[in-house]
C-alpha cells in the first residue's frame, strides 16, 4: 500500500482500531488496527486475559476454551486456526490452561469454563474473521464485560514476550485438546431432546442437508446419527469447509433462495422433501420444504420460530404430563424484533415468555438467570434464524436444531402433515403473526446517524414520526436514548445502549416496526409485524 501510495487504504487500515463490544471483534482480515491480523489478535487476548486475571482468582485451574471455523485469508495469511493459535499462545504465556480444538468446531461446542473464545465470522463475507467472547455461565458476554475487555486490551497493546510463541504454546503440558470428550459429550446431552427414537428409524422422509462450505457437516450427520434418524443427503458441492465460499454470493442461508439452489437440485434429484442449511459455523439453521406445487417454500425465521417452539413444547407436555404445577416454572424466551407468537402461544398454554435485547447475548444470560431459580427454558429465538433447542448450549445453535427438526419433520411425515399444514394449524389456533423483515446495506456511518436523528427530530427537536404511509403510530420505544412513550416515565424498561440505533414505532392498528443498526455488519435492519386474532381476519 505504501509503495502504491494507497493512502485512503492506509487510512482504512490504521485510522482507527477496532471497537471491542458484547459481539467481540468482526471486521476484515488485513494489515492495520481496523483489521483482524496476528498482532490485533495478541493484543485483543492478552487484554481479555489481563480481564480475566483481574475476575477469577481460579483462572489458572479452570482454563479457557477457544475453537476455531474455517475461514482463511491468503493474502494477509490470517487463518481462523492461525488466530485461535496466537490466542492460545498468549494465555500459556501467563499460566493459564488452554483447551484448544485440534480441529474446526460449530460455534456451539465452545463451551464452559472460565471463558470461552470462537474465532468466526459466522455467515459473513469471505474476507471477514470475528473473535466471539463467552463468559463462565456459558453464555455470550454482555456489559459491563465489553467495557473492562475493551479497556484492558488498550492497556496492553505492546505484545507480551511470548505472546508470539505459537510453537512452544502448542507443545506446553497447559494445552489440552477437548475435541473428542466435547463431541462425544455433545451427542448424549442432546439426545435427552430425542422423543421418538422408534419413529425416527422407520421414517421415510428425505431430507437433504448443507453447511454452505462451512464445519457443519460432519455434526449434524452425527446428530441425525444421535437422534437414530436416516443420515440427511449432502450437498456435495458444500459439504466440506471452503473459506472461499465458491458457490454462493453470500454464505448466509438467510439469504434464501440464491444460497440453496444447489439444495433444491439435490433434493429434486433425491425425491426430498425437506432441506435443511446451517450457516459457516453452523449456530443458524434454515429450513426449506417443497409444496404440493412443486415449488420451494424457505421459511422466515419467525416462522421457523413458530413452528419449533410449538414443537417443543408438545415434548414437553409429552414428557412431563399436563400437571399445572410444572408449567408455571417453564419459560421461552425471543428478541424483542422477532415474532410475538411464542407470547400468544404462552398467554394460551399458560407457560412464562419474557422477550430480550435484540442478540443471543442477551437470551443466553437470561436463560442461565432463570435456570438458576430453578427455571425450566425450553425454547429461545430470533428472528436471524436462530435457535436455542437446549438449554445445554446457552447460544443458538444449529447442530441440535437441525436433529429436532429431523425428529419434528418425521413426526409429522407419520400424521401425513407437512410442516407448511403445521404453521398454518398453529396460527389458526394461536393468532396470525405476519412479518416483513429486511435490510439496507449502508457503510457510512454519518449518514446513519442522519437518518435515525432525523426521526428523533422529525417535526421539531425531540419529536418522532406521529404516522407512517397513512397509518398512526401510537407509542415510540428508543433504546438508543432511553425513551419509552408506553411507560409511566417516559423511562425503557430494556436496556439501552448509545452506541447503536434502535427506535420502535407501534401503531394505532397493533402492527410494530422496528428499526435498527447491526452490530456485526454495515447493515440497516428493519422488521415489521402485525397480529391477527385468527383466519377469519
Amino acid at each position: 500500500m505504501v509503495k502504491d501510495r494507497a493512502m485512503s487504504e492506509l487510512q482504512k487500515c490504521f485510522g482507527a482500531r477496532m471497537e471491542f463490544g458484547t459481539a467481540g471483534l468482526r471486521a476484515a482480515m488485513g494489515p492495520g488496527v481496523s483489521c483482524m491480523n496476528d498482532l490485533t489478535i495478541i493484543q485483543t487476548t492478552q487484554g481479555f486475559c489481563a480481564y480475566l486475571e483481574q475476575c477469577f482468582t481460579d483462572l489458572k485451574q479452570k482454563g479457557v476454551v477457544i475453537g476455531f471455523d474455517a475461514r482463511a485469508h491468503p493474502p494477509s495469511g490470517g487463518s481462523s486456526k492461525r488466530f485461535a493459535c496466537l490466542a492460545a499462545s498468549v494465555l500459556i504465556s501467563r499460566g493459564v490452561p488452554v483447551y484448544l480444538f485440534s480441529d474446526i468446531t460449530p460455534t456451539p461446542y465452545v463451551v464452559r469454563l472460565c471463558a470461552g473464545v470462537m474465532v468466526t465470522a459466522s455467515h459473513n463475507p469471505k474476507q471477514d474473521n470475528g473473535y466471539k467472547v463467552y463468559w463462565a455461565n456459558g453464555a455470550q458476554i454482555i456489559p459491563p464485560h465489553d467495557k473492562g475487555i475493551a479497556a484492558a486490551i488498550e492497556q496492553n497493546l505492546e505484545p507480551w514476550p511470548k505472546s508470539w510463541d505459537t510453537d512452544g504454546a502448542l507443545q506446553s503440558s497447559l494445552l489440552n485438546d477437548p475435541y473428542q470428550d466435547i463431541h462425544r459429550e455433545y451427542c448424549k446431552t442432546i439426545q435427552q431432546h430425542c422423543f421418538h427414537r422408534e419413529l425416527n428409524k422407520n421414517s421415510e422422509v428425505k431430507i437433504v442437508h448443507t453447511s454452505v462450505h462451512g464445519v457443519g457437516h460432519i455434526f449434524v450427520q452425527a446428530a441425525f446419527k444421535a437422534f437414530d434418524l436416516h443420515p440427511p443427503y449432502a450437498v456435495e458441492q458444500q459439504k466440506d469447509p471452503d473459506p472461499e465460499f465458491p458457490t454462493v454470493k453470500y454464505p448466509n442461508p438467510e439469504e434464501g433462495e440464491g444460497v440453496l439452489t444447489l439444495s433444491f437440485a439435490l433434493a429434486d434429484q433425491e425425491g426430498a422433501t425437506v432441506i435443511l442449511a446451517n450457516d459457516p459455523d453452523a449456530d443458524r439453521l434454515a429450513i426449506a420444504e417443497k409444496q404440493e406445487s412443486g415449488q420451494w417454500k424457505v421459511f422466515s425465521g419467525n416462522e421457523l420460530g413458530a413452528l419449533l417452539g410449538w414443537w417443543i413444547f408438545q415434548c414437553w407436555k409429552l414428557q412431563k404430563g399436563e400437571g399445572k404445577a410444572s408449567i408455571k416454572d417453564v419459560y421461552m424466551l425471543s428478541s424483542t424484533v422477532s415474532s410475538k407468537i411464542l407470547r400468544a402461544i404462552a398467554v394460551k398454554e399458560g407457560f412464562h415468555f419474557e422477550e430480550t435485547l435484540t442478540g443471543f447475548k442477551w437470551m443466553g444470560n437470561r436463560a442461565r438467570e432463570l435456570m438458576d431459580q430453578g427455571k425450566n427454558v425450553l425454547f429461545a429465538f430470533e428472528e436471524a434464524i436462530g435457535y436455542m433447542c437446549s438449554p445445554a448450549v446457552l447460544d443458538k445453535d444449529g447442530v441440535s436444531a437441525a436433529a429436532i427438526a429431523g425428529e419434528f419433520v418425521s413426526y409429522l411425515a407419520s400424521k401425513n402433515i407437512t410442516l407448511s399444514h403445521q404453521l398454518r394449524s398453529i396460527y389458526e389456533e394461536y393468532g396470525y403473526h405476519i412479518s416483513k423483515n429486511s435490510y439496507f446495506i449502508c457503510h457510512n456511518q454519518d449518514t446513519i446517524k442522519q437518518m435515525f436523528e432525523r426521526l428523533r427530530n422529525y417535526d421539531g427537536e425531540n419529536s418522532y414520526p406521529k404516522e407512517c404511509g397513512g397509518f398512526a403510530i401510537t407509542a415510540v420505544r428508543d433504546l438508543t436514548t432511553g425513551y419509552d412513550s408506553n411507560q409511566p416515565d417516559n423511562k425503557a424498561i430494556l436496556p439501552t445502549s448509545k452506541s447503536s440505533q434502535m427506535i420502535t414505532f407501534t401503531f394505532a392498528n397493533g402492527g410494530v416496526a422496528t428499526i435498527r443498526t447491526s452490530g456485526t455488519e454495515p447493515k440497516i435492519k428493519y422488521y415489521t409485524d402485525i397480529i391477527l386474532s385468527n383466519s377469519k381476519n
